[in-house]
Protein backbone atom coordinates (compact mmCIF):
# COMPACT_ATOMS: atom_id res chain seq x y z
CA UNK A 1 0.00 0.00 0.00
CA UNK A 2 1.36 3.33 -1.00
CA UNK A 3 1.96 6.06 1.60
CA UNK A 4 -1.60 7.48 3.06
CA UNK A 5 -2.70 10.70 0.79
CA UNK A 6 -2.86 14.49 2.46
CA UNK A 7 -6.36 14.61 2.61
CA UNK A 8 -6.54 10.83 4.56
CA UNK A 9 -4.42 10.63 7.87
CA UNK A 10 -5.38 6.61 7.99
CA UNK A 11 -5.58 4.27 5.51
CA UNK A 12 -6.35 0.53 6.71
CA UNK A 13 -6.66 -2.36 4.41
CA UNK A 14 -7.40 -6.19 4.80
CA UNK A 15 -5.90 -4.83 8.23
CA UNK A 16 -6.13 -8.33 10.54
CA UNK A 17 -5.43 -8.85 14.26
CA UNK A 18 -4.89 -12.91 15.84
CA UNK A 19 -3.97 -13.76 19.59
CA UNK A 20 -3.07 -16.88 20.69
CA UNK A 21 -4.88 -17.83 24.01
CA UNK A 22 -3.28 -20.97 24.99
CA UNK A 23 -3.82 -23.45 22.11
CA UNK A 24 -6.36 -21.00 20.58
CA UNK A 25 -6.06 -18.69 18.16
CA UNK A 26 -8.46 -15.63 18.35
CA UNK A 27 -9.02 -13.37 15.60
CA UNK A 28 -9.37 -9.80 17.14
CA UNK A 29 -10.00 -7.71 13.72
CA UNK A 30 -10.10 -9.51 10.54
CA UNK A 31 -9.80 -7.53 7.23
CA UNK A 32 -10.45 -4.28 7.83
CA UNK A 33 -10.78 -1.40 5.48
CA UNK A 34 -10.82 2.00 6.39
CA UNK A 35 -10.19 5.73 5.51
CA UNK A 36 -9.84 8.57 8.19
CA UNK A 37 -9.61 12.40 6.82
CA UNK A 38 -6.94 14.52 8.23
CA UNK A 39 -8.22 16.64 11.07
CA UNK A 40 -11.26 15.14 11.42
CA UNK A 41 -12.87 13.24 14.10
CA UNK A 42 -13.99 9.94 14.63
CA UNK A 43 -15.84 7.76 16.68
CA UNK A 44 -15.07 3.90 16.76
CA UNK A 45 -18.49 1.93 18.45
CA UNK A 46 -19.03 -1.41 19.49
CA UNK A 47 -19.49 -3.80 22.38
CA UNK A 48 -16.93 -5.53 24.67
CA UNK A 49 -15.34 -7.80 22.41
CA UNK A 50 -15.91 -6.09 19.46
CA UNK A 51 -11.98 -5.67 18.38
CA UNK A 52 -12.48 -1.29 18.68
CA UNK A 53 -9.63 -1.46 21.14
CA UNK A 54 -7.76 -3.76 19.25
CA UNK A 55 -8.08 -1.29 16.34
CA UNK A 56 -7.07 1.95 17.89
CA UNK A 57 -4.00 0.16 19.13
CA UNK A 58 -3.25 -0.91 15.51
CA UNK A 59 -3.81 2.53 13.78
CA UNK A 60 -1.60 4.07 16.80
CA UNK A 61 0.97 1.88 16.70
CA UNK A 62 1.00 0.45 20.11
CA UNK A 63 0.43 -3.77 18.13
CA UNK A 64 2.03 -4.61 15.04
CA UNK A 65 -0.94 -6.39 12.90
CA UNK A 66 -0.72 -9.82 12.13
CA UNK A 67 -1.95 -9.53 8.62
CA UNK A 68 -2.83 -6.18 6.09
CA UNK A 69 -1.10 -3.08 5.94
CA UNK A 70 -1.81 0.85 7.85
CA UNK A 71 -0.72 3.99 6.77
CA UNK A 72 -0.75 6.62 9.49
CA UNK A 73 0.34 10.43 8.87
CA UNK A 74 1.97 8.49 5.65
CA UNK A 75 4.23 5.89 8.07
CA UNK A 76 3.34 2.43 6.93
CA UNK A 77 3.31 1.07 9.66
CA UNK A 78 2.98 -2.78 9.44
CA UNK A 79 6.38 -2.33 8.17
CA UNK A 80 8.10 -0.85 11.28
CA UNK A 81 10.05 -2.17 14.10
CA UNK A 82 9.08 -2.24 17.13
CA UNK A 83 11.97 0.73 18.10
CA UNK A 84 10.68 2.50 15.04
CA UNK A 85 7.02 2.29 15.94
CA UNK A 86 7.84 3.84 19.31
CA UNK A 87 9.73 7.01 17.39
CA UNK A 88 6.63 7.40 15.48
CA UNK A 89 4.10 7.43 18.48
CA UNK A 90 6.85 10.01 20.19
CA UNK A 91 6.60 12.38 17.07
CA UNK A 92 3.21 12.38 15.50
CA UNK A 93 0.97 10.86 17.97
CA UNK A 94 -1.30 12.02 21.96
CA UNK A 95 -2.86 9.40 23.58
CA UNK A 96 -5.96 9.91 26.07
CA UNK A 97 -6.66 7.12 28.21
CA UNK A 98 -9.65 5.70 30.67
CA UNK A 99 -7.85 6.07 33.68
CA UNK A 100 -6.09 9.13 33.07
CA UNK A 101 -2.66 7.55 33.87
CA UNK A 102 -1.75 10.73 35.52
CA UNK A 103 1.77 10.37 38.08
CA UNK A 104 0.44 10.64 41.44
CA UNK A 105 3.73 12.23 43.15
CA UNK A 106 3.74 15.02 40.21
CA UNK A 107 2.23 18.12 39.53
CA UNK A 108 -0.38 18.84 36.62
CA UNK A 109 2.10 20.82 35.34
CA UNK A 110 5.04 18.10 35.35
CA UNK A 111 2.57 15.20 34.18
CA UNK A 112 1.52 17.57 31.20
CA UNK A 113 5.55 18.62 30.32
CA UNK A 114 6.71 14.92 30.61
CA UNK A 115 6.36 13.90 26.80
CA UNK A 116 8.36 16.85 26.02
CA UNK A 117 11.17 15.75 28.59
CA UNK A 118 11.63 12.50 25.93
CA UNK A 119 12.52 15.10 23.24
CA UNK A 120 15.35 17.14 24.83
CA UNK A 121 13.36 20.12 25.04
CA UNK A 122 14.64 22.08 27.95
CA UNK A 123 13.14 22.28 31.23
CA UNK A 124 12.04 26.18 30.56
CA UNK A 125 10.87 25.12 27.67
CA UNK A 126 9.29 22.43 29.05
CA UNK A 127 7.32 24.16 30.97
CA UNK A 128 6.22 26.93 29.16
CA UNK A 129 4.54 25.22 26.71
CA UNK A 130 2.66 22.72 29.19
CA UNK A 131 1.57 25.87 30.66
CA UNK A 132 0.42 27.33 27.77
CA UNK A 133 -1.63 23.81 27.26
CA UNK A 134 -3.32 24.22 30.78
CA UNK A 135 -4.32 27.46 30.19
CA UNK A 136 -5.81 26.83 27.07
CA UNK A 137 -8.00 24.15 28.45
CA UNK A 138 -8.99 26.32 31.86
CA UNK A 139 -6.26 24.58 34.29
CA UNK A 140 -3.93 27.72 34.61
CA UNK A 141 -4.82 28.00 38.14
CA UNK A 142 -4.36 24.18 38.80
CA UNK A 143 -0.54 23.40 37.31
CA UNK A 144 0.69 22.99 41.07
CA UNK A 145 -2.07 20.33 41.99
CA UNK A 146 -1.51 17.10 42.24
CA UNK A 147 -3.90 14.42 40.55
CA UNK A 148 -5.51 13.71 44.50
CA UNK A 149 -6.06 17.28 44.51
CA UNK A 150 -7.96 17.43 41.29
CA UNK A 151 -11.42 16.25 40.18
CA UNK A 152 -12.22 13.75 37.62
CA UNK A 153 -12.96 15.91 35.43
CA UNK A 154 -9.87 18.10 35.58
CA UNK A 155 -7.97 14.74 36.04
CA UNK A 156 -8.86 14.02 32.76
CA UNK A 157 -8.23 17.69 31.25
CA UNK A 158 -4.87 17.31 32.91
CA UNK A 159 -4.65 14.10 30.18
CA UNK A 160 -5.93 16.06 27.11
CA UNK A 161 -3.68 18.31 27.62
CA UNK A 162 -0.40 16.02 28.00
CA UNK A 163 -1.47 14.50 24.81
CA UNK A 164 -1.74 17.59 22.91
CA UNK A 165 1.55 19.20 24.48
CA UNK A 166 3.80 17.98 21.65
CA UNK A 167 1.54 19.04 19.38
CA UNK A 168 0.59 15.87 17.50
CA UNK A 169 -1.10 15.30 14.25
CA UNK A 170 -3.09 12.36 15.76
CA UNK A 171 -5.24 11.98 18.86
CA UNK A 172 -6.72 8.92 20.52
CA UNK A 173 -8.83 8.55 22.79
CA UNK A 174 -9.43 4.85 24.49
CA UNK A 175 -12.93 4.99 26.30
CA UNK A 176 -11.88 8.32 27.58
CA UNK A 177 -14.91 9.08 30.03
CA UNK A 178 -15.09 5.92 31.21
CA UNK A 179 -14.51 7.10 34.63
CA UNK A 180 -16.91 10.00 34.81
CA UNK A 181 -20.00 10.91 35.60
CA UNK A 182 -23.08 11.88 32.56
CA UNK A 183 -22.73 15.23 32.87
CA UNK A 184 -18.50 15.60 33.16
CA UNK A 185 -18.38 13.37 29.51
CA UNK A 186 -20.54 15.46 27.64
CA UNK A 187 -18.46 18.30 29.02
CA UNK A 188 -15.11 16.20 27.74
CA UNK A 189 -16.69 15.78 24.43
CA UNK A 190 -17.68 18.95 23.64
CA UNK A 191 -13.96 19.99 24.82
CA UNK A 192 -13.00 17.08 22.07
CA UNK A 193 -14.66 19.08 19.35
CA UNK A 194 -13.29 22.33 20.32
CA UNK A 195 -9.66 21.29 20.31
CA UNK A 196 -10.45 19.16 17.25
CA UNK A 197 -11.88 22.54 15.06
CA UNK A 198 -9.43 25.21 16.70
CA UNK A 199 -6.01 22.58 15.88
CA UNK A 200 -7.50 20.99 13.11
CA UNK A 201 -5.78 17.52 14.40
CA UNK A 202 -6.77 14.70 13.29
CA UNK A 203 -9.15 12.89 16.74
CA UNK A 204 -9.78 9.20 16.90
CA UNK A 205 -12.18 7.75 20.19
CA UNK A 206 -13.16 4.47 21.12
CA UNK A 207 -16.50 4.34 22.95
CA UNK A 208 -19.50 1.98 23.75
CA UNK A 209 -21.49 4.74 23.60
CA UNK A 210 -23.37 5.79 21.13
CA UNK A 211 -24.49 9.01 22.50
CA UNK A 212 -21.42 10.14 23.05
CA UNK A 213 -20.03 9.35 19.27
CA UNK A 214 -22.51 11.37 18.45
CA UNK A 215 -20.00 14.40 19.19
CA UNK A 216 -18.01 12.69 15.92
CA UNK A 217 -18.35 13.64 12.51
CA UNK A 218 -17.75 9.87 11.40
CA UNK A 219 -19.20 7.02 13.42
CA UNK A 220 -17.25 3.30 12.89
CA UNK A 221 -19.04 0.74 14.23
CA UNK A 222 -17.46 -2.30 14.69
CA UNK A 223 -19.00 -6.05 15.25
CA UNK A 224 -16.83 -9.50 15.89
CA UNK A 225 -13.82 -7.34 14.62
CA UNK A 226 -15.40 -6.27 11.23
CA UNK A 227 -16.29 -2.64 10.56
CA UNK A 228 -20.41 -3.09 10.30
CA UNK A 229 -21.27 0.55 9.57
CA UNK A 230 -19.71 3.84 9.08
CA UNK A 231 -22.14 6.78 9.28
CA UNK A 232 -21.91 10.50 8.58
CA UNK A 233 -22.86 12.50 11.82
CA UNK A 234 -24.59 15.73 11.12
CA UNK A 235 -25.37 16.62 14.38
CA UNK A 236 -21.73 17.01 15.29
CA UNK A 237 -21.31 19.53 12.40
CA UNK A 238 -24.00 21.84 14.25
CA UNK A 239 -22.70 21.69 17.97
CA UNK A 240 -21.98 24.87 19.30
CA UNK A 241 -18.43 24.52 21.47
CA UNK A 242 -16.15 26.59 22.74
CA UNK A 243 -12.74 26.00 24.93
CA UNK A 244 -13.57 26.13 28.41
CA UNK A 245 -13.00 28.67 31.17
CA UNK A 246 -11.30 28.74 34.26
CA UNK A 247 -12.85 26.35 36.72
Amino acid sequence: MHDAPAQFMVRARDLSKVYTVGSSKVAALNRVHLDIPAGSFTAIVGTSGSGKSTLLNLLGGLEAPTAGQVSVAGHPLHRYSESKLVTFRRNNVGFIFQSFNLLPQLTALQNVALPLSFRGISRPRRERRARQVLHQLGLAQHASHKPAQLSGGQQQRVGIARALVANPKIVFADEPTGNLDSRTAEETLQLFRAVNRSLKQTWIMVTHDRHLASFADTIVAISDGRIAEISHNQLSTSLEVSPPCED
